[in-house]
C-alpha cells in the first residue's frame, strides 16, 4: 500500500473538540465556501459521508468505516475512480490545542504512483490546511 502524509498541523483547540466536529461530516458544509470551485464541485455531506467531483478526476464519496473516539477517524471510498483510504489522526498536545496529520492509502502499482503522486501530495496538504484554519 502506497500511504500519502500532510504534515503535521497544531490546531489551537481540545482534541475532543476537533474530534467532535469532524466526526460529524454536517460540521464541515461552512467550510464550503472556502474551497477553490475549479478544483471541487459538487461538494455535499451527510453525518457519516461525503460526496465531490474533482476534475478530472471525477466523483469520489467517501464513507466513514471506523472512529476511536477523539483519536482517529478513518474513511473509505464507495465511489472512485481509485479506491482508497483517507485517516484523520487527532494527538493531544495540551488542554486548549492538538495535533492533526491526515493520511492517504491506495494500492497503485509504479506506473499509476507516478502520474498520481504529486497531485494527491498536494491534495492531501490541502486538505490539512483547510481543516486547521476550522474555528472548532
Amino acid at each position: 500500500m502506497t500511504k500519502f502524509e500532510s504534515e503535521v498541523k497544531v490546531i489551537p483547540f481540545p482534541q475532543e473538540v476537533v474530534y467532535e466536529k469532524l466526526s460529524d461530516l454536517n460540521n464541515l458544509e461552512k467550510v464550503k465556501d472556502r474551497l477553490p470551485e475549479d478544483k471541487v464541485k459538487n461538494l455535499t455531506f451527510s453525518t457519516d459521508s461525503m460526496s465531490v467531483e474533482v476534475p478530472p478526476v471525477g466523483n469520489i464519496t467517501l464513507q466513514v468505516v471506523e472512529k476511536e473516539p477523539c483519536k482517529c477517524i478513518k474513511f473509505g471510498t464507495t465511489t472512485s475512480p481509485l479506491p482508497f483510504n483517507l485517516w484523520i489522526q487527532l494527538l493531544p498536545v495540551s488542554d486548549a490545542q492538538c495535533k492533526m496529520k491526515l493520511t492517504i492509502g491506495m494500492e497503485l502499482n509504479p506506473f499509476m504512483k507516478a502520474m498520481v503522486q504529486k497531485p494527491l501530495q498536494e491534495g492531501i496538504q490541502k486538505m490539512a490546511d483547510m481543516l486547521a484554519m476550522i474555528q472548532y
